[in-house]
């Protein structure tokens, strides 16, 4: 399952990272990779736990907590601080998975990475190339969204990253571990949400077709979720 969602930043937002970001130093981004990756990864990131990451992490932290879309479609259970990275010209990443266990930076407690999140925060129309191209079952699916906005699709999928030929392309990303691991059914909640979500616009909670279908969804979630 792949989730465009729109707006997670405001424009202010964006301008409070960027100014945070080009305030700081960046370092190769084959830091934080695997050693398959890494042989993949041509880019530079903001270094994980610095002062900056965290001030700049903070404000999508808070960003994803009133946003209603990104907790339907990963259900999240822990969420790992997020990372900056940059791709100037010439700079890309080769097809690849993202590791299966990441460590919090505070404790060193491990998580399962269920869900991968980009959150763009440069116009597209400021750079040429550096589209995601993520792979599922359903074909390859090319993304390239405004600044501000956000892609949620299984940390399972092979992505990459096409080389940047004009300007450069600025980014958060960071991983979820979810109340429920299985991405078939999690696409299942996030369906049926999204379908009660459409159904109460029409319809009052009291009817008995909602109360039915809400009652569905929270016996489905005690079911299969993990904590």
């Amino acid at each position: 399952m792949l989730v465009h969602v729109p707006n997670v930043l405001t424009a202010d937002e964006v301008g409070r990272i960027r100014a945070i970001l080009e305030a700081n130093e960046w370092v190769d981004g084959r830091v934080t990779a695997g050693d398959q990756a890494a042989k993949a990864k041509f880019n530079l990131q903001i270094p994980d736990g610095s002062p900056a990451a965290m001030e700049a992490g903070d404000i999508i932290l808070r960003a994803l907590g009133r946003n209603p879309t990104f907790n339907s479609a990963a259900l999240p259970l822990r969420v790992l601080p997020p990372l900056f990275n940059r791709y100037d010209i010439g700079m890309t990443f080769d097809a690849h998975v993202d590791s299966a266990i990441r460590a919090m930076p505070h404790n060193g407690m491990r998580m399962r990475a269920d869900v991968s999140t980009t959150v763009f925060l440069t116009p597209p129309e400021d750079y040429d190339g550096g589209e995601l191209v993520v792979e599922d079952t359903y074909g390859s699916h090319t993304v390239k969204f405004p600044a501000g906005d956000m892609v949620v699709y299984p940390a399972t999928s092979l992505h990459r990253v096409i080389p940047i030929t004009r300007g450069s392309r600025w980014a958060s990303f960071f991983w979820t571990q979810s109340m429920i691991k299985d991405d078939g059914m999690r696409t299942m909640m996030y369906d049926l949400d999204t379908a009660i979500i459409e159904i109460r616009k029409r319809l009052p909670d009291t009817e008995p077709a909602v109360v039915a279908l809400t009652s569905h969804y929270h016996n489905l979630l005690r079911r299969w979720a993990e904590m």
